[in-house]
């Protein structure tokens, strides 16, 4: 269609609009460009063009760019101006007017070589076939399971993850130690990440249970039973050489006088007659079968009925507390307390009416100076919804507004959101600052959680100048929903660092910011990331099913091809973590030949029958 040189005059005013707005919002902020690292000028530069250009609704006017036949700047974000100033140069040309250049913070293309370089730096250079990065969290066991970790870097891992939320510095030091030794064996390179556990809101302890260790034999769909429970006998503190679905301490001695064949006997805590058949004996204790489910107490006697037999009777030995979880229903109430008292579920009288409401700390007492009456709270990842009823300077009282029909059990040490409270929470925690002084020495990256304001990213590089460690990366992870709010600001504070990423910690933030949200919340933050040149990782849960039960579901696979757009992606050690692995490499080996970023990629498309098709 033919247009009028107003029409395309009108449009030139558009853009012009676009770019001076842009210009407008660097000004504004021309301090924090000033205090970018010297790597990281031209990208902050770019992230406030983006953010002056998102500042207008521009939709209307990207249809009548489409119809010109030109960009609808919808993939603008890596060189805001460069985009800008092309359009300009073509309505210029329809229109015959001069063009102007002018200078421009990021040109075409060279966005992809920031970024490239950015995330090289961070995360170490791309491997063969593939430009997304694997990262791992590593479990416990990793401390020990050296070959393991063998297989993981010649699988396609290429970061690896420590929580310092877990574990404790030995285990962490093990865990640095087996990966520094299987890159030397593989000659692949590993990068470590920490991650600090931040200012997490979870709830306290519960008040301890009876020491008491309930052993079921499994069961068939009949409910009769399936195999017998193999039970573990030995002296305190002595591991089962073998798999085994229980362990009971007893006397060194005692076991010791055990031969196959024999049948132990004793009373369970309901007072029910029960036996253990001895059918192995090894060298530091026996196996037995038991048949029948049974409730063993700290103190039980057991009994062998073997005639002349030294020591015919021994005590079970201390068993651990078993943790009373607190089970809520929809409209029950809760105490949230700030002193550190042990949580108990609600006290009942014998008609049934509640004498003694649930309770429970919480690890943080900011909570109690802006939490607000009917603020929504969210327990262990939002498996349990509430509203806050009242707040007092020491208790928030909680009613349950969603929980499972048959009641949702609260443990010790679960996530606690409060997605409309804005805690003010500004530096490091005191465990962070512990955590760092072995962190700094041993970490490529040190990754911040819940993170909420540019004051605690601060903070963070005023510690690592303090322990003198500039040197190691920061990445920050976007959890909340006041860090998303606030993402802008915790990008160009992190630019004053170098290297540093961007964590999409999709669990907590689905949570805060409800899972109706959460795909257009993860789009914004890959926009912006995007705009900045900066290194973004898809965390929480990609390919869960697949590396914990050992197969995928067809919403994963999805999940895994989309997360092809970030720099590097997050897989949770699980019992099939190598498949898991194996899988995404290929996933994000096809898909880069189908998009990159935002922007689809026009390979040729291989459809069975395309050679039967005529021109």
């Amino acid at each position: 269609m033919q247009h009028t040189k107003q029409y395309y005059e009108a449009l030139i005013a558009r853009i012009d609009t676009l770019y001076g707005g842009a210009l407008a919002l660097e000004k504004k902020f021309e301090q924090s460009v000033e205090q970018a690292h010297p790597t990281f000028k031209k990208s902050a530069a770019n992230l406030l063009h983006y953010l002056g250009l998102r500042q207008h609704d521009i939709r209307d006017l990207q249809d009548k760019l489409a119809e010109l036949g030109l960009s609808s700047l919808g993939r603008s974000e890596g060189h805001v101006l460069a985009s800008l100033q092309a359009v300009r140069h073509q309505l210029c040309f329809l229109s015959d007017c001069l063009p102007a250049d002018k200078k421009l913070a990021v040109s075409f293309f060279e966005n992809r070589t920031l970024l490239a370089q950015h995330t090289s730096t961070l995360l170490g250079p791309a491997p063969p076939q593939r430009d997304t990065r694997i990262m791992v969290t590593f479990s416990t066991d990793l401390a020990s399971d050296y070959e393991l970790i063998v297989q993981m870097l010649q699988t396609g891992m290429n970061c690896a993850r420590i929580n310092c939320a877990h574990d404790a510095p030995e285990v962490w030091d093990a865990m640095v130690h087996n990966i520094k030794r299987a890159e030397k064996e593989t000659g692949i390179s590993c990068k470590i990440l920490f991650d600090l556990m931040g200012p997490k809101l979870r709830t306290g302890p519960l008040k301890p249970g009876p020491r008491v260790l309930a052993i079921r034999p499994p069961q068939n769909e009949l409910g009769l039973v399936a195999a017998p429970a193999k039970v573990w006998l030995s002296a305190m503190h002595v591991q089962a050489p073998k798999q085994t679905d229980a362990a009971l301490p007893v006397a060194a001695t005692w076991v010791a006088q055990l031969q196959e064949g024999d049948v132990i006997r004793f009373r369970d805590t309901r007072g029910r007659q029960r036996s253990l058949s001895v059918v192995e004996k090894l060298e530091n204790g026996v196996v037995a079968h038991l048949l029948k489910t049974s409730y063993i107490a700290s103190g039980t006697v057991l009994t062998v009925k073997i005639p002349g037999l030294a020591e015919p009777t021994t005590e079970v030995g201390e068993l651990p507390e078993i943790e009373v979880p607190i089970l809520l229903k929809k409209d029950h109430m809760l105490v949230l307390t700030r002193k550190p008292l042990p949580g108990e579920p609600a006290q009942f009288d014998a008609n049934g009416h509640v004498i003694k409401q649930a309770h429970i700390s919480c690890t943080l007492p900011e909570v109690f100076m802006h939490a607000h009456e009917n603020d929504p709270i969210l327990f262990d990842d939002g498996a349990i919804e509430g509203k806050i009823e009242a707040v007092t300077k020491n208790e928030l009282l909680v009613k349950i507004t969603f929980a499972k029909d048959a009641g949702s059990k609260l443990r010790a040490d679960k996530g606690i959101n409060l997605p409309e409270s804005n805690l003010h929470l500004s530096g490091l925690t005191e465990k962070d600052k512990n955590d760092l002084q072995f962190v700094v020495k041993h970490a490529d990256i040190v990754n911040l959680s819940f993170v909420n304001d540019a004051s605690m990213v601060e903070a963070l590089h005023t510690e690592l100048q303090r322990l003198n460690a500039q040197h190691i990366a920061v990445m920050l992870k976007v959890e909340t929903k006041q860090g998303f709010r606030n993402l802008p600001f915790l990008l160009l504070a992190a630019m004053k660092h170098y290297p540093a990423g961007i964590m999409i910690a999709r669990g907590d933030l689905a949570v805060e910011c409800g899972w109706q949200r959460l795909a257009e919340v993860q789009e914004e933050i890959l926009w912006l990331c995007e705009a900045a040149h900066m290194p973004v990782v898809w965390a929480t849960q990609v390919l869960e099913s697949l590396a914990k039960k050992g197969r995928p579901s067809r919403a994963e696979i999805t999940d895994a091809a989309m997360s092809q757009r970030a720099d590097c992606v997050m897989l949770n050690k699980g019992p099939h973590i190598i498949p898991a692995i194996q899988l995404l490499s290929n996933i994000l080996n096809r898909m880069q030949g189908h998009q990159h970023k935002k922007t689809s990629m026009l390979r040729i498309l291989h459809l069975s029958g395309m050679g039967t098709l005529k021109g």
